[in-house]
């Protein structure tokens, strides 16, 4: 499995609470990623690949749910997996971080940890893959735009820089996960996306969350505004049954 990069983010909640967000993000010169790869929740991010175990990605979203510290948790899973050597695993928890490549994945493969993210990728053109998607993730990381949108920025950074090196396999796919600690928070539409099948994923991704967000702010817009109608019915009421209430007073 190609690329991926998984993001822990610290925020600030519209109630002043401190709040923290993960992500992650991966593509592929195969069909369904999405299905295989990545796994994220209020506890973390994890993406598993090369020659993907996909209960080293659901076991350890589900140790660091338990509490246990994203290192320990993944190590503990490689540790017991008969097929470690031909794996990538790596993820991020609310305070740390965890990368590895076993010696049997193909090449060019290897990963990269920063202070609140992983990258790792396999069958890639070379280096300059992790090191332009850390890039790109550094270069906005807390920035304005959602964390969805700057993910895929950082996957498109990687294709860029070469990618997946198997030109000859034409389906690909791509996907993102975000998650957060808000236990009230409203889920954006566009916060888990996947394109399954596809000569274009990435670019493809990005018309998706695109279309999802406008989606989304659309919704927003129709709810704010069958609200304020409501509140302007309800306030016409009230003032009717006080004038009628005014009216029975003086007779």
């Amino acid at each position: 499995m190609t690329f991926s990069i998984c993001v822990r983010e610290r925020y600030t909640d519209d109630d002043g609470g401190d709040q923290i967000r993960f992500g992650v993000a991966v593509t592929t010169r195969l069909p369904g990623v999405g299905t295989l790869c990545p796994f994220a929740s209020s506890d973390g991010a994890v993406a598993t690949q090369s020659l993907v175990n996909v209960e080293l990605g659901r076991k350890g979203i589900e140790y660091l749910g338990d509490g246990l510290a994203v290192d320990d948790a993944l190590e503990a899973l490689l540790n017991a997996d008969e097929g470690s050597a031909q794996r990538q695993l790596h993820g991020v928890d609310a305070d740390g971080t965890f990368a590895f490549s076993g010696d049997e994945c193909n090449g060019w493969y290897g990963h990269r940890e920063g202070q609140n993210y992983t990258v790792a990728g396999n069958l890639l053109t070379g280096e300059d893959v992790i090191e332009d998607t850390a890039a790109a993730y550094e270069s906005d990381a807390h920035g304005d735009a959602p964390l969805a949108e700057r993910l895929i920025d950082a996957l498109a950074a990687g294709h860029a820089a070469g990618g997946d090196k198997r030109e000859d396999l034409e389906v690909q796919s791509a996907a993102l996960l975000v998650r957060n600690t808000e236990e009230d928070a409203d889920d954006a539409y566009y916060n888990d996306l996947r394109v399954d099948a596809s000569e274009t994923p990435v670019a493809d991704l990005r018309e998706t969350y695109e279309t999802a967000k406008r989606g989304y702010e659309t919704i927003l817009e129709k709810y704010a505004e069958e609200e304020a109608e409501e509140e302007t019915d309800a306030d016409a009421a009230d003032e009717e049954a006080s004038d009628d209430a005014g009216a029975a007073d003086g007779e």
